[in-house]
């Protein structure tokens, strides 16, 4: 039985790797629910959900210098480099042996945007991009309250507005060109997320 546990598991590697990833980007401010309703789509619709910032953030806790690089680039709320970002989602990829991802919290700039294409054009197809629309009070509120539990070092007033800049100046142009592409899929997050994940379901429901 254990043998053939293992032959089924390359199987379905040998197959994922002979056709391209299916991916969702999720994108919308800090605190906009992203996290939330992947977690509603991968139980109601089975894709895999990989968090740029929680892979991050694991790497983190390694230790080294590339945990210490990653460190300083989330706690000053900056953005990592793409090659470290796209390997470790590349990878996250090929370990799960599934097809169907949501990526949320990337690409947030050019920048982003254009390693993917580099590195990942060829391995990955982006369906479209599901865009949580969240006022900025909002997001902040909900990061603050997030931070009393989350035990994360930016869910805080000042790293959260930091935030907001780096995603008012950088990753609305990523929403706009997918917008341009008509890929984009919008939704008001400001909503309770029950009511956030209808429209949602609805988005998957179509596709």
């Amino acid at each position: 039985m254990l043998f053939k546990h293992i032959l089924q598991r390359l199987f379905k590697a040998t197959l994922t790797a002979m056709s391209k990833f299916n991916v969702v980007f999720v994108l919308g401010g800090p605190g906009a629910g992203k996290g939330t309703q992947c977690q509603k789509i991968v139980e109601e619709f089975g894709y895999v959900h990989l968090s740029a910032g929680d892979l991050l953030r694991a790497e983190r806790a390694k230790e080294g210098e590339l945990a210490e690089m990653i460190e300083g680039h989330i706690r000053n709320g900056t953005i990592v480099p793409v090659e470290v970002t796209c390997q470790l989602l590349r990878r996250a990829m090929q370990e799960s042996c599934k097809n169907d991802f949501l990526i949320d919290g990337f690409p947030r700039n050019e920048e982003n945007m254009s390693g993917w294409q580099k590195e990942m054009d060829d391995k990955a197809d982006v369906k479209f991009v599901l865009f949580f629309d969240c006022p900025e009070e909002e997001c902040v509120k909900r990061c603050i309250k997030r931070g009393l539990t989350s035990g994360r070092t930016d869910d805080n007033e000042g790293s959260t507005r930091k935030r907001i800049v780096t995603y008012n100046t950088s990753t609305t142009k990523i929403i706009d060109h997918y917008n341009s592409l008509g890929l984009v899929r919008k939704i008001n997050a400001a909503q309770d997320a029950d009511k956030v994940f209808m429209k949602v379901r609805e988005v998957f429901s179509q596709r």
